[in-house]
């Protein structure tokens, strides 16, 4: 009650622009500031025990301990909670919460959150480099280790380097397209885009199938697999991200000047992508360079 006796003696002063009142187009509260206050959920917690879940899921898996459903029900969970909070969040945009102060608060954190994502993946690269620029005398001193059989970067490898490379030109001419108000050949790239992240993971798990090495098969099985699993773990994340900001672009929820969620997802997009240059150059053209 103070705070609405305090804003309506406010407005009667002539106030700042950066005093100006905000407003809810569905909720009609005044509010002295541009920020989106948000309510408890339950979201981070059920998202917390999906993780926990999967990782050991995933522990009984490798050991046979029976309970490798742990690691389904973990991926379902987080699956689930994850669209509920995206969801969550396009309902406040769509209700006028979004204000440019809260826009640029999504950026900046979804910039951490990608930067979090590069040490994850610097700590697989330092233990990649950490076995191969000085090989061990127990896998035979040299890199690859004795007895593996690398795949030719010149197969599969070349043609999913070809296929992120693409689908990282179609979602920035999208995003091209749709500041200049292009809906319907914007809406084709957006496809276009979501069909090459599905091919490359159907590609990647074909050579999973015919892969001649495994995870147990020593540093370089598992370097090889955490890296590149782990990669096409984002690249489905970045899939299901674009999936939903083409709905928003179906249903005309993204305009020209305001398109936070399309933008965060090309962010992420082009994120997989230049990890993916990486992991190809390295891992199958440096360390299968005699095959």
């Amino acid at each position: 009650m103070f705070a609405f006796k305090k804003i309506d003696s406010l407005n009667k002063k002539k106030v700042k622009f950066s005093e100006i009142r905000y407003f809810s187009s569905k909720k009609k509260v005044r509010k002295a500031h541009p920020f989106h206050i948000l309510p408890t959920s339950p979201l981070p917690f059920i998202t917390a025990w999906g993780v926990f879940s999967m990782a050991l899921g995933g522990v009984s898996t490798f050991h046979n301990w029976g309970f490798n459903w742990l690691f389904k029900l973990g991926l379902f969970i987080v699956v689930a909670s994850l669209l509920k909070w995206a969801f969550n969040i396009f309902n406040e945009a769509d209700s006028g919460y979004h204000t440019l102060a809260v826009q640029r608060g999504l950026k900046f954190g979804f910039i951490l959150f990608i930067a979090s994502e590069v040490m994850f993946f610097v700590s697989f690269f330092w233990a990649f480099f950490h076995s191969s620029l000085a090989p061990s005398p127990f896998i035979g001193g040299v890199w690859p280790p004795v007895g593996i059989k690398c795949f030719s970067p010149l197969g599969i490898p070349l043609l999913n380097t070809l296929i992120l490379l693409t689908s990282g030109v179609t979602i920035t001419r999208c995003h091209i397209l749709i500041m200049t108000g292009n809906w319907r050949l914007s809406n084709c790239l957006m496809d276009t885009t979501i069909i090459l992240g599905f091919l490359f993971l159907l590609l990647q798990y074909s050579e999973y199938v015919v892969a001649p090495f495994s995870i147990s098969d020593g540093i370089y099985g598992s370097v090889f697999f955490m890296l590149t699993g782990f990669h096409g773990f984002h690249v489905f994340v970045g899939t299901l991200f674009l999936i939903l900001a083409k709905l928003r672009l179906y249903f005309k929820k993204i305009f020209i000047d305001d398109h936070t969620s399309f933008e965060v997802s090309s962010w992420y997009w082009h994120f997989v992508d230049v990890v993916w240059i990486f992991v190809y150059f390295f891992v199958y053209i440096w360390a299968g360079r005699y095959v």
